[in-house]
């Protein structure tokens, strides 16, 4: 646990410095402040916005930090140092992930406070951005560990994160794109979004996320073991 808080912090500290990975993290929601406090499109909901940037959040920021993140890291060394330092890879894979995961669920909490929701609908809210931000984050770390630099992990991660962020934005205009969708987990969190307040999420979305997950782990778990940290 002494080795996890470290990389927590260290990354935390990083990122603080890194402008590129620290705008993934506050980009979107600045965006939902901004639009959802001076425009007001009729006939879309008064939480249009907030579902909008909330579903391009999740299938963006999570992904190219943590792909970012590892990435840089093995083609500066930094990785090899703390590797010699006693630190296992997953204790760091754990500092990292945990790190992206709480920093994406911070601006998940700003675009949460942002829409007119009640107290038990922001619970519902922060409830499905942490399940789609959790499949983003192992989307990203899987990436991150298959690349050797960090222009690698975003030549890789760019048309994933592009599909993930923008197919449920344009599904909103375009039957063909809602039909990819809903098999994709940031589909499903802007449908399960779009419903706070109107019933419950129906079984067929939550099988698409739970399958979503499943496979993103799946998917990290494969490139772990082809790649490891070394």
């Amino acid at each position: 646990m002494r080795n996890i808080a470290a990389i927590f912090q260290k990354q935390l500290l990083d990122t603080l410095r890194n402008k590129t990975v620290l705008l993934q993290f506050v980009l979107m929601p600045v965006m939902a402040v901004l639009m959802q406090s001076t425009v007001r499109p009729e006939g879309l909901g008064e939480n249009f916005f907030v579902i909008l940037f909330a579903a391009i959040y999740v299938g963006m920021a999570p992904m190219t930090a943590a792909g970012a993140i590892i990435a840089e890291e093995k083609e500066k060394n930094t990785l090899r140092v703390l590797l010699l330092s006693n630190v296992r890879p997953r204790e760091y894979l754990i500092g990292v992930g945990g790190f992206v995961w709480l920093a994406s669920m911070a601006g998940a909490g700003v675009l949460c406070a942002v829409g007119n929701y009640t107290a038990p609908q922001r619970a519902q809210f922060l409830a499905v951005m942490a399940a789609g931000i959790l499949a983003s984050t192992l989307i990203g770390a899987a990436i991150g560990v298959v690349s050797g630099s960090q222009m690698a992990a975003t030549s890789l991660t760019v048309p994933v994160m592009v599909v993930f962020s923008f197919v449920p934005m344009i599904a909103l205009f375009n039957d063909t794109a809602a039909a990819v969708s809903r098999w994709l987990y940031s589909g499903q969190v802007s449908a399960a979004l779009g419903r706070i307040g109107n019933g419950a999420l129906p079984w067929e979305g939550i099988l698409v996320m739970g399958a979503n997950l499943l496979a993103a782990g799946l998917l990290f778990t494969a490139a772990y073991r082809r790649c490891r940290l070394s």
